[in-house]
């Protein structure tokens, strides 16, 4: 988390509208799905934490401070899944990098809701939010044992560009995958 802020604070530092938040709207569902893709904030923090604990029980899972961080960030492109009653069962967090490049940070889908395309509804959506902000390069890091993530990934135009040994803080190596948006 101070790594992060560090980063931010050195690297970072746009006028507080240049990043202006994006209306709250619904996107269409897919054909037979009943979720509507809506900006994620600050005001949801508390709802993406817990959801994320649930999402990753592998040790890997955020602090709320960092997601805290990441909400606030002016850089952030960040949005939610949500029922028709509005709970969040989903969740993808990007940021805009110092040279433009869009970082997927965390893509989260709640255990009970996945098989559902939410997460490749996400990932396009996070993709689109990057291109208005001239993003053309998107990368993120993927567990090397998750390999229904990468095929996800992959079956989006990902690529894996390198491995990352001992990525993760319990020793699992990571991938990362690129993407350009051109």
């Amino acid at each position: 988390m101070a790594v992060l802020k560090k980063i931010r604070s050195r690297w970072w530092s746009p006028a507080a509208d240049e990043y202006p938040v994006e209306p709250e709207r619904a996107v269409p569902a897919a054909a037979g799905l009943r979720y509507d893709i809506r900006p994620l904030t600050i005001s949801h923090l508390d709802d993406c934490w817990r959801l994320d604990q649930r999402c990753f029980v592998d040790g890997e899972a955020y602090s709320r401070e960092t997601f805290e961080y990441l909400l606030t960030a002016p850089e952030a492109v960040s949005y939610r899944v949500t029922t028709p009653s509005g709970t969040m069962v989903g969740f993808v967090i990007g940021l805009i990098e110092p040279d433009h490049t869009g970082h997927i940070t965390t893509v989260g889908v709640s255990p009970d809701h996945r098989r559902r395309h939410l997460a490749k509804r996400l990932m396009a959506e996070v993709e689109k939010g990057f291109r208005l902000r001239n993003v053309r390069m998107v990368r993120l890091e993927v567990r090397s044992l998750n390999i229904a993530a990468q095929k996800l990934y992959q079956s989006l135009g990902y690529a894996i560009t390198q491995r990352l040994p001992k990525y993760y803080s319990n020793g699992g190596d990571g991938l990362l995958m690129i993407k350009s948006l051109d």
